[in-house]
């Protein structure tokens, strides 16, 4: 139902602060203080994206169908682990077409895309407070690794 397509350097320019600016926020979101947040989201991406161009095993892509960009996918090599893994760093369907199965064919197309490689397996991290996310890949099979909890006490 998709392809994927790597994006041009211009394209991972515009993309890249747009999809750290939303990992800070899901990170607060998800309970992080957001000066650790930022934080942490600016040392990873000095990591994979020196100088602002994608390090080494990570591949920012469109994702499309019928020749339109119906949303993005950056796949990656992990911070650690076996070489066969892959990771799904970001996944995001345009807000246009949501709704109609393009979730699930990018991540289907993602792992499609893994094999090609010669990997074996696809890993992801996925924010408590993304159930629609959680939910889609809970219904693709993907097996929860480890649950990270907290509880606000108020003062």
């Amino acid at each position: 139902m998709v392809t994927l397509r790597e994006m041009t350097p211009d394209d991972v320019a515009v993309v890249v602060p747009r999809i750290m600016e939303g990992y800070i926020a899901d990170r607060i979101a998800a309970g992080e203080d957001p000066e650790g947040a930022r934080t942490a989201s600016l040392a990873q991406q000095a990591v994979l994206f020196p100088g602002g161009r994608p390090a080494a095993g990570q591949h920012m892509m469109h994702v499309v169908d019928a020749d339109e960009v119906v949303g993005l996918l950056w796949m990656g090599r992990p911070m650690s682990g076996p070489a066969s893994t892959w990771f799904v760093f970001f996944v995001e369907v345009d807000e246009a077409h949501r709704g109609r199965g393009y979730g699930r064919a990018t991540m289907e197309a993602a792992e499609a895309w893994t094999r090609e490689r010669g990997g074996t397996r696809v890993g992801l991290n996925v924010f408590g407070p993304n159930v629609v996310a959680r939910s889609l890949y809970d219904s693709l099979g993907y097996q929860v690794m480890a649950t990270a909890m907290f509880k606000d006490l108020a003062t």
